[in-house]
Formats: C-alpha cells, sequence, structure tokens
C-alpha cells in the first residue's frame, strides 16, 4: 500500500468507473506511479464485474468473487484514492464530476470508463419489469431470483435481443436451470447474431434448438408488463422473468454534460482517447467511440485500450506528445455454451469443443490473476515529472504560523462552502446560539450557554484513515462527536484544526473543500455548526476537532456511573482496527471495508438517547483503547470488575477471519499490556474473540451499563433504530466476584 508521496501533487486525475481499462490501468499505475499526479477513482461499486466471466458464472463455472475485481483492494495498491458513490452529472464548465450525496469533485483530467446499459426508455413498462443485462450487478441480482424461482417449481424466461450476448445467456441459463425452466430467445432482427459468420450462426442456432430455447425473430417488443411482453404484432408471450439484452446505450448524463457523442450517447474520442471538445477527457471502453474507427461493445476492445491510455495520460502530465491508438479490426470470439464447450468465431472460423473452452478459461483467469496476485511495485519510471517546481518549493516551505494554508485558497474554499452550507451558520446566529457566523470572520468563536445547561468540551484528532477526503472528514466528525454522545449531551458547535499536504494550490483546495465538507455534511446532520477553525499543511491530511456540546447536568453520563449487576451493552460490532491493518497490506476484502465504514458511518447519537431513556448510568465510547480499555476506565473509578461473554461481541465481517490470520492493528499490543491479564477464554476460538477487546476501533459505538430489567426494550429500541448489532455483552461484578475483567465463552446450551 502507498505511503505519503514523495513529490507534491501538483494535478489531479479522475478515473470514473471501474471498468476493465481502469482497472489495468490501475494495476499500471501501481507499478509504475505518476509522480506529482493525485489519483483518483469513484465507482458504483466496490467489486468490478468481469464481463467475460459472467456467462460462466451463470453456468456454475465460476464463484462470484472469481468474477470480480476488488477495486478497493486494487486502489490501496497503488496509492489511488477510492470514492464509492453513484455519478449523477459531469459539468465540464468547472471540470467537475457529480457524485450523489457528496460535494462535486473537481481535476485536472478526467477519464470515462463507466460501463452502458440497455436503452429501455423507448418500450413502455421496461424500466419496470425487465432485468437489465447491464450494469451486471442488476443482472446478477436478478439471477438470483430466478433462480429462487426455479427451485421453486418450473418458470418461465424471456431474453430480448439476439445477439451473441443473448444467445450466450440463453444457453449458460438453460444449463444451469435445465428442465425447470422454460426459455424464449425474442429478436427484433430477421437473423441471430449479426457480425458473425454462417457457420456460427448455423452452429448455434441448432444448440438453441437441441437445449429446446423458443426462438422468435423479427420480433419486436411494444411492451413489458408482470406478465410478459407484447410484441408488436399484437400478441402476448407470458414469461415470469424478462432478461433485456439489446445493445446498451450510454448514460444519460454523459450527453446532457454537452460533451460530443454519437446518436447513443457515448463519447466521441480521438485516436489518443481524448474527448474531441474536451482534450482534457479522456474515455475507453464501451462508452467510447473512436472517430472513424467504430466497434463493437466488446470487453476485448477495453482490455486493449488501458496500455494506451495509461501512455497518453503519462505523456498530457508531462507535457509530451501523445500517441495515436488504433484498435484492431478481427478478434477472435468464444462463446461458452454452459457445458464446459465453446464456440470459436473469426472472420470465417467456427467451431464447437472443449478445447476452445479450455482457452477461453485460461484467457479469462489469467486476465483476473493480474488483479490477485499484485506485483511488487518497481522503481519509477523515467519521466519528466509535473511536480519536479512544486517539489522544489515545499523544500523551502515556511513552517511558521502553523504552516497555514494560503489565504487565497482557504476563502475560495469557504466561499463554496459557505454557498452550500451557510444557512446553518445564519440559523445559529439568528437564534442568539451564536453571537457571530462565519460571514463575518473573527480571532474566536463566542456563543452562549444557555440558563441551566452545562457545557461539555472534547477534542480529538486522527490522521486519514481512508483516502477519500470527504469520507475521511465524515467519520473523523462522528468519531469526535460520539464523545459528546457518550456524556448525553448535544452538539452546538465545532473548531476545526485541517491539516493537508502540500499541493498546488488547485489542489491544496479541492483537498480541503472535500474534507470539510464532510464534516459539514455530519455537523449538520447533529444539529451544530463549524465555529471556525485553523489549516496547516503536513504530511498527510489530518483532521482535528474540538466539539462542544451541551447537556442537562441532572442527566449527564459518565464513564464512573456503572453499578454492579448492570448488563453491559455494546451498540456497535467491533473489528475496525483489524480490518484496515488489514486493508493496509492488501488482504482485505472489499465488502469487509465496505461494512466497517457502513459501521463508522453510523452517528451514537440516537443510540445515546435511547440509552438514556432506558435508564443507562455509566457510558463511554469506544474508540483507541478497545473495548477492554474503554470498559476498565468505567470499573477502575467505581471499584467494580466485569464479566464478558465473548461469544455475544458483535464483531464487522471479516474481522475474526484477520484475526485467525495473524493479522493486527499496531495498537492492539499496546491495548493488551494496558489491560493486564483476563481470565478466563483458554480454547482457540475464545482466544480470537478476546483479541477483539484489545482491538481499537474508529468512530466505534457506545458502551453502558443498563438495569437488567430494562434491557430487553432498550436492545429493541437500539435495533430498531439502526444500530442491528447491538448486543447485551457481560455485567459489571463487584469486587467479591472477582477483580478485573473475565472472558468467557459459553458453550451450546
Amino acid at each position: 500500500m502507498k505511503t505519503a508521496p514523495d513529490t507534491p501533487y501538483g494535478q489531479d486525475l479522475l478515473l470514473v468507473g471501474g471498468g476493465h481499462s481502469h482497472a489495468l490501468a490501475l494495476r499500471m499505475l501501481g507499478m509504475w506511479p505518476m509522480p506529482g499526479v493525485r489519483v483518483t477513482l469513484v465507482s458504483d461499486v466496490s467489486y468490478a464485474p468481469y464481463s467475460g466471466m459472467l456467462p460462466g458464472h451463470v453456468a456454475g463455472f465460476y464463484s462470484w468473487e472469481e468474477m470480480h475485481i476488488d477495486l478497493r483492494r486494487l486502489c490501496a495498491f497503488a496509492g489511488v484514492t477510492f470514492v464509492l458513490g453513484q455519478v449523477e452529472g459531469l459539468d465540464v464548465g468547472e471540470r467537475a464530476v457529480h457524485v450523489a450525496g457528496r460535494p462535486p469533485m473537481r481535476a485536472s483530467v478526467i477519464s470515462l470508463n463507466v460501463g452502458g446499459t440497455p436503452n429501455l426508455s423507448g418500450v413502455p413498462g421496461a424500466e419496470a419489469w425487465a432485468i437489465p443485462a447491464k450494469p451486471v450487478p442488476e443482472l446478477l441480482e436478478g439471477w438470483e431470483r430466478i433462480q429462487a424461482a426455479a427451485a421453486g417449481g418450473e418458470c418461465s424466461i424471456i431474453l430480448v435481443g439476439g445477439g451473441a450476448g443473448g444467445v450466450e445467456l440463453a444457453l449458460n441459463m438453460g444449463h444451469a436451470l435445465g428442465r425447470r425452466a422454460a426459455i424464449t430467445l425474442l429478436h427484433e432482427g430477421a437473423r441471430l447474431l449479426p457480425g458473425h459468420n454462417e457457420r456460427v450462426r448455423s452452429l448455434l442456432c441448432r444448440l438453441l434448438q437441441e437445449r429446446e430455447v423458443a426462438v422468435r425473430t423479427g420480433t419486436q417488443v411494444a411492451e413489458v408488463t408482470a406478465e410478459g411482453v407484447r410484441t408488436a404484432a399484437g400478441d402476448f408471450v407470458a414469461a415470469d422473468f424478462v432478461v433485456w439484452v439489446t445493445q446498451a446505450a450510454a448514460p444519460s448524463w454523459i450527453a446532457e454534460s454537452g460533451l460530443a457523442t454519437t446518436p447513443d450517447g457515448f463519447v466521441r474520442v480521438t485516436s489518443k482517447l481524448q474527448a474531441i471538445d474536451h482534450p482534457w477527457i479522456f474515455s475507453v471502453g464501451d462508452v467510447a467511440t473512436i472517430e472513424g474507427e467504430a466497434r463493437p461493445k466488446s470487453g476485448v476492445f477495453a482490455v486493449r485500450m488501458a496500455r494506451p491510455l495509461v501512455t497518453n495520460l503519462r505523456a498530457w502530465f508531462a507535457g509530451q506528445p501523445l500517441r495515436s491508438y488504433h484498435p484492431q479490426r478481427q478478434f477472435l470470439s468464444l462463446i461458452g455454451t454452459g457445458d464446459g464447450r465453446a464456440v470459436a468465431s473469426r472472420r470465417w472460423l467456427a467451431g464447437r469443443s472443449a478445447f476452445f473452452w479450455k482457452l477461453k478459461d485460461r484467457i479469462d483467469r489469467r486476465f483476473m490473476s493480474q488483479f490477485e496476485d499484485l506485483p511488487v511495485m518497481s522503481e519509477e519510471e523515467p519521466a519528466t515529472e509535473p511536480g519536479a517546481d512544486l517539489e522544489a518549493s515545499a523544500r523551502m516551505r515556511c513552517l511558521g504560523c502553523g504552516a497555514k494554508v494560503a489565504g487565497t485558497t482557504l476563502a475560495r474554499v469557504m466561499n463554496r462552502l459557505r454557498e452550500e452550507h451557510g444557512a446553518a451558520w445564519q440559523e445559529a446566529v439568528r437564534t442568539g446560539a451564536m453571537l457571530m457566523g462565519l460571514d463575518k470572520p473573527d480571532d474566536a468563536a463566542a456563543f452562549f450557554v444557555p440558563p441551566g445547561r452545562a457545557l461539555v468540551q472534547t477534542v480529538d484528532y486522527m490522521p486519514a484513515l481512508v483516502s477519500d477526503p470527504y469520507l475521511f472528514g465524515r467519520i473523523a466528525t462522528l468519531h469526535s462527536l460520539s464523545d459528546l454522545f457518550a456524556m448525553g449531551a448535544e452538539p452546538h458547535s465545532v473548531l476545526a484544526a485541517a491539516l493537508v499536504p502540500f499541493a498546488a494550490e488547485e489542489v491544496t483546495e479541492e483537498t480541503l473543500y472535500q474534507l470539510l465538507g464532510g464534516v459539514l455534511r455530519e455537523l449538520g446532520a447533529a444539529g451544530a455548526v463549524l465555529a471556525g477553525g485553523h489549516s496547516a499543511e503536513g504530511a498527510v491530511v489530518g483532521l482535528a476537532l474540538t466539539c462542544n456540546g451541551l447537556a442537562d447536568p441532572s442527566r449527564l453520563l459518565r464513564k464512573s456511573g456503572l453499578r454492579a449487576g448492570e448488563a453491559l451493552l455494546l451498540t456497535k460490532p467491533l473489528g475496525t482496527g483489524v480490518l484496515f491493518a488489514a486493508h493496509m497490506r492488501l488482504k482485505a476484502k472489499a465488502r469487509w471495508i465496505d461494512a466497517a465504514v457502513d459501521s463508522m458511518l453510523l452517528s451514537n447519537r440516537s443510540a445515546a438517547s435511547i440509552l438514556l431513556d432506558h435508564g443507562a448510568t455509566g457510558c463511554t465510547d469506544v474508540t483507541g483503547f478497545g473495548l477492554a480499555g474503554h470498559l476498565l476506565e468505567m470499573l477502575r473509578p467505581a471499584g467494580l470488575g466485569a464479566e464478558i461473554d465473548l461469544a455475544a461481541l458483535p464483531a464487522l465481517p471479516g474481522a475474526l477471519d484477520c484475526i485467525r490470520r495473524g493479522l493486527a492493528s499496531s495498537l492492539t499490543a499496546a491495548n493488551r499490556s494496558a489491560a493486564g491479564a483476563i481470565a478466563g477464554a483458554k480454547d482457540i476460538g475464545a482466544q480470537e474473540r478476546l483479541e477483539l477487546l484489545f482491538d481499537p476501533q474508529t468512530s466505534g459505538g457506545l458502551l453502558a451499563g443498563v438495569p437488567e430489567e430494562r434491557v430487553a426494550g432498550c436492545l429493541e429500541a437500539l435495533r430498531a433504530a439502526g444500530y442491528a448489532q447491538a448486543a447485551r455483552i457481560g455485567r459489571g461484578t463487584v469486587p467479591s466476584e472477582g477483580s478485573g475483567l473475565r472472558a468467557s465463552m459459553p458453550g451450546p446450551t
């Protein structure tokens, strides 16, 4: 996993989409980075499906994981920021990509490699009832529903589209489902498989007939309903499922951006893979059409575009001439038939055999192995470094006055943030919660403390746990606010100290804007305002937050409030420490990190309110010292002990697996040493769960003591509020029952 760059970032490269071209490009950039260029990948999925293995997966030859590329792991290897989000638009004037639920993302250069989707808009009912073949995740979800229906009895399936994709899916679905499914293939053209030779067409049509797949050519679908399809000729074909496998179209936001596109909405690019009207936008894969060299939308071309894309990106950033790319005119198609054989098609070639399947399988597995067996990074390729001047500037940086970010950069960031979040500041001033707002900044924040309320204040600092500054801003804010929630306080205001690496002015501005945008999103949700702060340059992105809250003094929760005999409740699962340690070593699965991020983004605000309503006494948030360390902070002032049921400890997906493999956070050993010996827990399974007690958490859950008679109601309320893994993990004990912590792993009853 890459560390902080030696060369300051001078420009931003934003890769939109995790298609085949970008996946290979990431691998290349991991081996030979571009000094001075910060690279970010935006993808709507953490796992990118490999289309070449899709029919084989349907037939049962490949598992789900075998046909997917782990983009989080690949980005970690390449030192690339990974952003999980749905792209909704492209603003070419601002050089910005709009991603759902976050601020626009600006970049010097943008590369597009997003998949197409079947054009369903012209057929009534198709968007509501048809299962599109692309994007692949939607097809896979639909395939699960088809399999479930077939397992319960017979089902009928219509596939719309008689190209190679439709024919291959029909054969593989038919092989997987057997006589449990009746399959009909509808094709608008007069003959199936346009673009393939007559021998291939004859061979596959004969095979469809042998597999009892009903084929109707010259059939246009006019409407899709829950019961089937109505054709343009007026007849109705009944079916339980309709799968749409026609020629794909580009996402609508491409044409809406103003880019020059084909009639189908694909980006028109030059032979250098640049948009013909915006040379700083590159486009590859299905979404791109090279002027004068149109080719079928095939993964073959997407794979081969990766190297020329990376070559031209390097040249662009180095100020060197770009090279032209001319795609091949002919290629070998291998169409799997679901039975361990495949049909080969190229110009006049036609044949079906087990050899062709073995060849296809070998090609596909070799392609996917590139993303599993990630190589040791080589020395950087010699090149003109776009960050050379910046590197010289960085060595001469004055670190006086806290190494502040330039005032002009900070002013632009604050102006952008005021436009989006200014209403919260204005409301705070209007209501008297704040005496001044950020529209008229002063040297310090000032606010009233209402009569009868206690001011609760906490400070926290953390370096970036994730590479996405916006996501990090959200996580760090929730992590910091948890100290207030743990005491029963409501957030009021926050002071922020943001640390960003030295870079070109526009890169620094974008980093700070995204970082503080994440902070403001969570403060807005918590009803708090950003009252001011400080910015500074440092080696890595970091954030320190001073959080102010107000509380009823009579309802303050304290660590020392725990009483003997009370149940110990934990609101979130454990494991963020070991999971991110595994991620840094490229040994974590993307879905594990996705689940950990979701847990860290779950605010403890509602949990604190529920715990108070159910009579909680002592409470703390579980963070860097691990559950054991923070529990001991509750026990020692009260002179209590505790019993922990290891089997009840909720764990994030993958956490125990990582512990079994000997992985651990760098803080785990210190946390174990600080906690001292814990009695019990002798067998192997218990030892693995015991390690969870020492795992440092980021934005972890709340740990609270609740009267035993109120536990059931409290857990029910917590789970209804979204804390799905909230659990009773033990109880407080008097010293006579045993000092310190006792951990047990009850056997089955």
